[in-house]
């Protein structure tokens, strides 16, 4: 059973981690191009990627259930070989991620209005971050609608499908942001909006990949589907399943809200240079996920299935390697970040200030995959096995550890006179690492009680 657990796990992990690849290198590019932009002074228009990503995080975020809820209840009726309902859990998530983009797009003005009220950043860093946001918003029907159509190709097993749209939104991304900023064949480009046009042309071509791969691999599913079924499959008594985690799943996208917004807003307060570095240092710090997620989303669609399959022997045994592969990358990954930690800065911006600042923040990224593999691994674990309650607990100790530990240690630093910038921006990450170490502690404690086949 152990070979054919782990050549599901690979053949699962495999095309999520080809297509994981090219997700920090979005980031990285969109971050590369604003630090090209202009030969000195980088930082301001850094801070505006940061800030504008961070208002996206702050939105999108609070409906990760599209993706995490789609996901796991799918891979729960795939392994009863409920196809019907596999149809049913696609067809309520789009309906529901149209409904949202819609919202989304009709109250942006009032969202920007009210998430400066709490961003505290420089005027420059300000403009640029609206600039950003008023663009890229316009992708928000693709962007929802991506989140339940991933969700469902991991549910039904088929991350192969998923790595291709990803694939291809990542490419056209980084394309896009160069080529629609920098120019091409003479052309001077947009500067910096066309790094935020950039990712609206990549959303909706990931849109139109995934809905070519639903109807050539998926069309005989959805066969038997009307127009007409659609009030009852919206009114169905799944919907309050699906209602519920999505309540739990909401609860818990607030937590990282709080979390990574918070980073962001803490950072900003003490000038653009701070906000730039402490903004490379989480993307190189999140480099490594990208390679554990193919490993979790394995785990995810695996345990849904033999949670749905009622098969606890294969359930164990998933988990249990699920686990030896994340920690296999995390070995992998301290040695990468301690041998090639300067060369990743200096491909992120070539401004020597910028450059110079992240340099003592290095240490923390050797420490990222020692803490950060449990709490990601089972992360998708617990949500493959549709335990959202326990998901939601987890991020709530981790807020307060991470809130906690940012205050407690501010006041700290303050009583003994020793408040830099510097200091504080280690005190964050110190505060970040702390709420990685809740997540893992929280979760390790409590899964045989949270994962069990009903």
């Amino acid at each position: 059973m152990t070979k054919s657990i782990n050549r599901e796990i690979l053949k699962l992990a495999i095309p999520s981690i080809l297509a994981n690849i090219t997700v920090p290198l979005v980031g990285m590019v969109d971050i590369a191009v604003a630090g090209h932009l202009v030969a000195e002074g980088s930082a301001a228009l850094i801070g505006g990627i940061a800030v504008g990503t961070n208002l996206f995080d702050l939105l999108y975020w609070n409906f990760a259930f599209l993706r995490a809820g789609t996901g796991g209840l799918t891979a729960q009726a795939f392994g009863r070989g409920d196809y019907r309902r596999c149809t049913e859990m696609l067809i309520r998530g789009l309906i529901m991620a149209l409904q949202i983009s819609l919202v989304l797009i009709a109250i942006q003005w009032f969202f920007l209005k009210f998430a400066f009220l709490f961003i505290d950043c420089t005027p420059q860093v300000q403009t640029l971050a609206e600039s950003y946001f008023k663009i890229r918003i316009w992708a928000a029907p693709a962007t929802l609608g991506l989140m339940a159509l991933k969700g469902w190709f991991i549910g039904m097993q088929d991350s192969l499908s998923s790595m291709v749209v990803d694939v291809v939104v990542n490419v056209v991304n980084i394309a896009g942001s160069i080529f629609l900023a920098m120019g091409i064949f003479g052309w001077s480009g947009l500067g910096f909006d066309g790094i935020a046009s950039g990712t609206v042309l990549a959303q909706y071509s990931g849109l139109a990949c995934a809905l070519l791969l639903l109807h050539f691999r998926y069309r005989g599913m959805f066969n038997d589907i009307t127009v007409h079924d659609l009030p009852v499959i919206l009114k169905s008594t799944d919907r309050k399943v699906f209602a519920k985690m999505n309540t739990d799943l909401f609860v818990r996208s607030l937590c990282f809200i709080a979390i990574y917004i918070g980073y962001t807003v803490i950072s900003a307060a003490y000038g653009d240079l701070m906000l730039a570095s402490a903004s490379i240092m989480m993307k190189l710090l999140m480099l490594f996920s990208y390679f554990t997620d193919g490993f979790a989303y394995a785990g995810e669609a695996m345990s849904g299935k033999y949670i749905g399959a009622g098969n606890r022997e294969k359930l164990n045994a998933t988990m249990r390697w699920v686990f030896v592969w994340s920690i296999s990358i995390a070995l992998l990954f301290i040695g990468i970040y301690y041998v090639a930690g300067v060369p990743m800065l200096r491909v992120l911006s070539k401004d020597e200030a910028v450059i110079e600042a992240c340099r003592q923040f290095l240490p923390w990224l050797v420490l990222m995959p020692l803490l950060g593999v449990i709490a990601f691994t089972w992360d998708d674990i617990y949500v493959g096995a549709t335990a959202t309650r326990y998901i939601r607990n987890t991020m709530i100790w981790s807020v307060a550890a991470f809130f906690l530990v940012w205050y407690l240690g501010k006041y700290i630093l303050t009583s003994h006179g020793i408040a830099t910038d510097e200091n504080c921006i280690h005190m964050l990450l110190t505060a970040y690492f702390a709420h990685l170490l809740a997540r893992s502690a929280y979760q390790t404690a409590i899964f045989r009680k949270a994962i069990v086949i009903p």
